[in-house]
Protein backbone atom coordinates (compact mmCIF):
# COMPACT_ATOMS: atom_id res chain seq x y z
CA UNK A 1 0.00 0.00 0.00
CA UNK A 2 3.15 2.37 0.73
CA UNK A 3 4.25 1.89 -2.89
CA UNK A 4 0.94 2.48 -3.88
CA UNK A 5 0.85 5.93 -2.04
CA UNK A 6 4.16 6.81 -3.68
CA UNK A 7 3.17 5.85 -6.95
CA UNK A 8 0.03 8.09 -7.09
CA UNK A 9 2.08 11.22 -5.54
CA UNK A 10 4.38 10.49 -8.79
CA UNK A 11 1.35 10.52 -10.80
CA UNK A 12 -0.11 14.00 -9.24
CA UNK A 13 3.01 15.46 -9.79
CA UNK A 14 2.82 14.85 -13.37
CA UNK A 15 -1.29 15.52 -14.00
CA UNK A 16 -0.04 19.05 -12.14
CA UNK A 17 2.81 19.77 -14.50
CA UNK A 18 0.55 18.94 -17.23
CA UNK A 19 -2.46 21.13 -16.25
CA UNK A 20 0.53 23.80 -15.95
CA UNK A 21 1.79 22.81 -19.74
CA UNK A 22 -2.38 23.02 -20.89
CA UNK A 23 -2.24 26.77 -19.94
CA UNK A 24 0.73 27.49 -21.13
CA UNK A 25 -0.55 25.83 -24.70
CA UNK A 26 -3.71 27.92 -24.18
CA UNK A 27 -1.93 30.96 -24.37
CA UNK A 28 0.76 30.32 -27.11
CA UNK A 29 -1.70 29.21 -29.55
CA UNK A 30 -4.33 31.93 -28.67
CA UNK A 31 -1.20 34.13 -28.79
CA UNK A 32 -0.32 32.67 -32.48
CA UNK A 33 -3.94 33.26 -33.53
CA UNK A 34 -3.75 36.95 -32.63
CA UNK A 35 -1.03 37.46 -33.25
CA UNK A 36 -0.32 38.72 -30.34
CA UNK A 37 2.62 37.65 -27.87
CA UNK A 38 1.13 39.58 -25.02
CA UNK A 39 -1.53 36.90 -24.54
CA UNK A 40 1.21 34.28 -23.72
CA UNK A 41 2.38 36.76 -20.93
CA UNK A 42 -0.87 37.56 -19.77
CA UNK A 43 -2.23 33.69 -19.77
CA UNK A 44 1.22 32.53 -17.77
CA UNK A 45 0.79 35.53 -15.15
CA UNK A 46 -2.84 34.82 -14.74
CA UNK A 47 -1.61 31.02 -14.03
CA UNK A 48 0.64 31.86 -11.61
CA UNK A 49 -1.11 34.90 -9.95
CA UNK A 50 -5.06 32.55 -9.67
CA UNK A 51 -2.42 29.79 -8.26
CA UNK A 52 -0.95 31.79 -6.02
CA UNK A 53 -4.50 33.30 -4.81
CA UNK A 54 -5.39 30.35 -4.51
CA UNK A 55 -2.93 29.22 -2.16
CA UNK A 56 -3.45 32.23 0.69
CA UNK A 57 -7.18 32.75 0.10
CA UNK A 58 -8.93 29.42 -1.75
CA UNK A 59 -9.86 27.55 1.22
CA UNK A 60 -11.61 31.43 2.96
CA UNK A 61 -14.03 31.06 -0.71
CA UNK A 62 -14.94 27.44 -1.32
CA UNK A 63 -15.87 27.79 2.63
CA UNK A 64 -17.74 30.59 1.89
CA UNK A 65 -19.06 29.33 -1.30
CA UNK A 66 -20.37 26.44 0.68
CA UNK A 67 -22.36 28.18 2.67
CA UNK A 68 -20.25 26.58 6.24
CA UNK A 69 -19.91 28.20 9.22
CA UNK A 70 -17.35 28.16 12.16
CA UNK A 71 -18.11 25.80 15.33
CA UNK A 72 -17.12 28.23 17.66
CA UNK A 73 -16.42 26.67 21.16
CA UNK A 74 -19.45 28.03 22.71
CA UNK A 75 -21.39 25.74 20.84
CA UNK A 76 -24.26 23.33 21.94
CA UNK A 77 -23.41 19.58 22.79
CA UNK A 78 -23.24 17.60 19.77
CA UNK A 79 -21.62 20.64 17.68
CA UNK A 80 -18.88 19.85 20.29
CA UNK A 81 -18.92 16.25 20.51
CA UNK A 82 -17.23 16.55 16.59
CA UNK A 83 -14.91 18.89 17.42
CA UNK A 84 -13.63 16.53 20.13
CA UNK A 85 -13.61 13.75 17.65
CA UNK A 86 -11.50 15.86 15.44
CA UNK A 87 -9.32 16.80 17.72
CA UNK A 88 -9.02 12.67 19.27
CA UNK A 89 -7.98 12.03 15.82
CA UNK A 90 -5.75 15.05 15.29
CA UNK A 91 -3.68 13.41 18.19
CA UNK A 92 -3.43 9.65 16.71
CA UNK A 93 -2.40 11.42 13.19
CA UNK A 94 0.26 13.81 14.95
CA UNK A 95 -1.69 16.83 13.16
CA UNK A 96 -2.53 20.34 14.42
CA UNK A 97 -6.30 20.67 15.08
CA UNK A 98 -8.26 22.17 11.72
CA UNK A 99 -10.94 24.47 12.03
CA UNK A 100 -14.52 22.41 12.37
CA UNK A 101 -16.67 24.11 9.75
CA UNK A 102 -20.48 22.77 9.87
CA UNK A 103 -23.07 23.40 6.34
CA UNK A 104 -26.92 23.29 7.24
CA UNK A 105 -27.79 20.77 3.80
CA UNK A 106 -30.28 17.31 4.94
CA UNK A 107 -27.29 15.99 2.28
CA UNK A 108 -24.60 14.04 4.28
CA UNK A 109 -21.16 15.57 2.71
CA UNK A 110 -17.98 16.64 3.99
CA UNK A 111 -14.47 17.80 2.23
CA UNK A 112 -11.44 19.68 3.60
CA UNK A 113 -9.67 22.77 2.52
CA UNK A 114 -6.49 24.61 3.78
CA UNK A 115 -3.01 25.02 2.11
CA UNK A 116 -1.29 23.29 5.18
CA UNK A 117 -2.18 21.10 8.17
CA UNK A 118 -1.55 24.54 10.30
CA UNK A 119 -3.52 25.97 8.23
CA UNK A 120 -6.94 23.30 7.55
CA UNK A 121 -10.31 23.32 7.73
CA UNK A 122 -12.41 20.69 7.73
CA UNK A 123 -16.30 21.03 6.84
CA UNK A 124 -18.93 18.99 7.54
CA UNK A 125 -23.37 18.70 6.65
CA UNK A 126 -25.39 18.41 9.41
CA UNK A 127 -26.90 16.00 7.07
CA UNK A 128 -23.74 13.67 7.80
CA UNK A 129 -23.74 14.48 11.36
CA UNK A 130 -27.49 13.44 11.78
CA UNK A 131 -27.11 10.26 9.60
CA UNK A 132 -24.00 8.22 10.49
CA UNK A 133 -22.83 6.71 14.03
CA UNK A 134 -20.01 7.36 15.69
CA UNK A 135 -17.33 4.73 14.05
CA UNK A 136 -18.79 5.86 10.69
CA UNK A 137 -18.23 9.66 11.59
CA UNK A 138 -14.63 8.74 12.63
CA UNK A 139 -13.99 7.11 9.15
CA UNK A 140 -15.21 9.96 7.53
CA UNK A 141 -12.83 12.62 9.29
CA UNK A 142 -10.40 10.30 9.10
CA UNK A 143 -10.59 10.06 5.68
CA UNK A 144 -9.88 14.32 5.65
CA UNK A 145 -7.34 14.31 7.72
CA UNK A 146 -5.60 11.80 5.49
CA UNK A 147 -6.32 14.47 3.44
CA UNK A 148 -4.85 17.31 5.28
CA UNK A 149 -1.65 15.02 6.14
CA UNK A 150 -0.71 14.50 2.33
CA UNK A 151 -1.43 17.99 1.27
CA UNK A 152 -4.35 16.99 -1.15
CA UNK A 153 -6.05 20.05 0.46
CA UNK A 154 -3.45 22.31 -1.29
CA UNK A 155 -3.68 20.45 -4.51
CA UNK A 156 -7.21 20.21 -5.12
CA UNK A 157 -7.61 23.76 -4.31
CA UNK A 158 -4.73 24.90 -7.16
CA UNK A 159 -6.07 22.52 -9.24
CA UNK A 160 -9.53 23.71 -9.05
CA UNK A 161 -8.36 27.62 -9.94
CA UNK A 162 -6.62 26.41 -13.25
CA UNK A 163 -9.34 24.36 -14.17
CA UNK A 164 -11.46 27.56 -13.87
CA UNK A 165 -8.73 29.92 -15.51
CA UNK A 166 -8.67 27.16 -18.12
CA UNK A 167 -12.30 27.24 -18.86
CA UNK A 168 -12.54 31.60 -18.50
CA UNK A 169 -9.88 31.57 -21.32
CA UNK A 170 -11.23 29.63 -24.06
CA UNK A 171 -14.95 30.95 -22.80
CA UNK A 172 -13.63 34.69 -23.51
CA UNK A 173 -11.70 33.52 -26.78
CA UNK A 174 -14.80 31.85 -27.71
CA UNK A 175 -16.75 35.46 -27.18
CA UNK A 176 -14.03 37.51 -28.73
CA UNK A 177 -14.38 36.01 -31.83
CA UNK A 178 -17.84 36.86 -31.92
CA UNK A 179 -17.50 40.18 -31.02
CA UNK A 180 -15.22 40.00 -33.44
CA UNK A 181 -17.58 38.86 -36.34
CA UNK A 182 -19.85 41.51 -35.59
CA UNK A 183 -17.30 43.86 -35.92
CA UNK A 184 -16.52 44.96 -32.49
CA UNK A 185 -12.99 45.38 -31.47
CA UNK A 186 -11.61 42.85 -29.07
CA UNK A 187 -8.24 44.79 -28.63
CA UNK A 188 -5.39 42.49 -30.45
CA UNK A 189 -3.84 43.42 -33.78
CA UNK A 190 -4.60 41.25 -37.42
CA UNK A 191 -0.84 41.20 -38.93
CA UNK A 192 -0.08 38.59 -41.69
CA UNK A 193 0.13 35.43 -39.60
CA UNK A 194 -3.20 35.03 -40.46
CA UNK A 195 -2.88 35.98 -43.80
CA UNK A 196 -0.45 32.97 -44.60
CA UNK A 197 -1.13 28.99 -44.98
CA UNK A 198 0.91 28.46 -42.13
CA UNK A 199 -1.29 31.05 -40.07
CA UNK A 200 -4.00 29.32 -40.87
CA UNK A 201 -2.68 25.97 -40.28
CA UNK A 202 -1.84 27.20 -36.71
CA UNK A 203 -5.66 29.34 -36.18
CA UNK A 204 -7.44 26.04 -36.64
CA UNK A 205 -5.21 23.99 -34.31
CA UNK A 206 -5.84 27.15 -32.01
CA UNK A 207 -9.80 26.47 -32.35
CA UNK A 208 -9.42 23.21 -32.27
CA UNK A 209 -7.09 23.34 -28.38
CA UNK A 210 -9.50 25.98 -27.13
CA UNK A 211 -12.94 23.46 -27.89
CA UNK A 212 -10.81 20.36 -26.49
CA UNK A 213 -8.96 22.26 -23.36
CA UNK A 214 -11.73 22.42 -21.05
CA UNK A 215 -12.51 18.84 -21.65
CA UNK A 216 -8.88 18.27 -20.89
CA UNK A 217 -8.29 20.27 -18.05
CA UNK A 218 -11.91 18.01 -16.51
CA UNK A 219 -10.45 14.87 -17.49
CA UNK A 220 -6.58 15.81 -15.70
CA UNK A 221 -8.68 17.32 -12.42
CA UNK A 222 -10.94 13.94 -12.23
CA UNK A 223 -7.60 11.86 -12.34
CA UNK A 224 -5.99 13.75 -9.42
CA UNK A 225 -9.66 13.37 -7.50
CA UNK A 226 -9.63 9.74 -8.21
CA UNK A 227 -6.31 8.83 -6.72
CA UNK A 228 -6.72 10.93 -4.37
CA UNK A 229 -9.39 9.79 -2.83
CA UNK A 230 -8.36 5.97 -2.88
CA UNK A 231 -5.17 7.18 -1.06
CA UNK A 232 -7.39 9.33 1.75
CA UNK A 233 -9.40 5.65 2.32
CA UNK A 234 -6.67 3.63 2.70
CA UNK A 235 -5.21 6.45 4.89
CA UNK A 236 -7.87 7.15 7.10
CA UNK A 237 -8.34 3.11 7.61
CA UNK A 238 -4.83 3.18 8.53
CA UNK A 239 -5.82 5.83 11.15
CA UNK A 240 -8.92 4.25 12.53
CA UNK A 241 -7.49 1.16 12.63
CA UNK A 242 -11.26 0.01 11.52
CA UNK A 243 -11.70 0.82 7.77
CA UNK A 244 -15.36 -1.30 8.17
CA UNK A 245 -16.33 2.26 9.90
CA UNK A 246 -15.18 4.17 6.47
CA UNK A 247 -16.81 1.67 4.31
CA UNK A 248 -20.04 1.72 6.19
CA UNK A 249 -20.33 5.23 6.18
CA UNK A 250 -19.41 5.29 2.24
CA UNK A 251 -22.85 2.43 2.05
CA UNK A 252 -25.36 5.05 3.39
CA UNK A 253 -23.76 8.30 1.86
CA UNK A 254 -24.55 6.04 -1.42
CA UNK A 255 -28.21 5.20 -0.60
CA UNK A 256 -29.04 8.54 0.43
CA UNK A 257 -30.97 10.46 -2.13
CA UNK A 258 -30.34 13.79 -1.16
CA UNK A 259 -28.34 16.77 -3.42
CA UNK A 260 -26.00 18.93 -1.63
CA UNK A 261 -27.92 22.17 -2.27
CA UNK A 262 -24.71 25.04 -2.33
CA UNK A 263 -22.80 21.85 -4.84
CA UNK A 264 -20.98 23.29 -7.88
CA UNK A 265 -19.01 21.50 -10.75
CA UNK A 266 -15.78 23.61 -9.56
CA UNK A 267 -15.70 22.48 -6.31
CA UNK A 268 -17.58 18.54 -6.80
CA UNK A 269 -13.74 16.89 -6.38
CA UNK A 270 -13.45 17.96 -2.68
CA UNK A 271 -16.04 16.31 -1.42
CA UNK A 272 -16.26 12.78 0.31
CA UNK A 273 -18.48 11.22 -2.31
CA UNK A 274 -19.61 13.52 -5.63
CA UNK A 275 -22.13 15.70 -4.57
CA UNK A 276 -24.23 15.36 -7.91
CA UNK A 277 -26.59 12.59 -7.87
CA UNK A 278 -26.07 10.35 -10.94
CA UNK A 279 -28.77 8.46 -12.84
CA UNK A 280 -26.69 7.10 -15.53
CA UNK A 281 -24.23 4.81 -13.45
CA UNK A 282 -21.61 4.43 -16.47
CA UNK A 283 -21.81 7.50 -16.94
CA UNK A 284 -21.05 8.49 -13.52
CA UNK A 285 -18.02 6.06 -13.71
CA UNK A 286 -16.65 8.08 -17.06
CA UNK A 287 -17.05 11.93 -15.94
CA UNK A 288 -17.40 11.47 -12.26
CA UNK A 289 -14.45 13.36 -10.04
CA UNK A 290 -14.93 10.36 -7.53
CA UNK A 291 -14.30 6.62 -8.30
CA UNK A 292 -17.33 4.59 -8.36
CA UNK A 293 -18.06 4.42 -4.31
CA UNK A 294 -18.60 0.43 -4.18
CA UNK A 295 -15.15 -0.36 -5.72
CA UNK A 296 -14.13 2.20 -2.61
CA UNK A 297 -16.19 -0.04 -0.54
CA UNK A 298 -14.70 -3.63 -2.04
CA UNK A 299 -11.22 -1.80 -1.60
CA UNK A 300 -11.64 -0.98 2.34
CA UNK A 301 -13.22 -4.27 3.23
CA UNK A 302 -9.73 -6.10 1.80
CA UNK A 303 -7.68 -3.86 4.08
CA UNK A 304 -5.90 -6.23 6.89
CA UNK A 305 -5.17 -3.46 9.70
Amino acid sequence: MYNQIAANRQKTFILVFSFLALIIAVGYFVSVYWDSPDILVWAILASVGMSWWSYFSGDKAILAMSGARLVEHDADIKQMQIVHLVENLCITAGLPTPKVYLVTDPAPNAFAVGRDPKHASIALTTGIIEKLDKAELEGVIAHELSHVKNYDILLSTVVITLLGVIVLIADWLGRSRVWASQGVKVGFGSRGNRDNQGGNALAIIAIIFLILSPIFAQLIYMAISRQREYLADASGALLTRYPEGLASALKKLAADTVQLKLANRATAGLYIINPFKKINVAAAEVWSTHPPLQKRIEALMKMNV
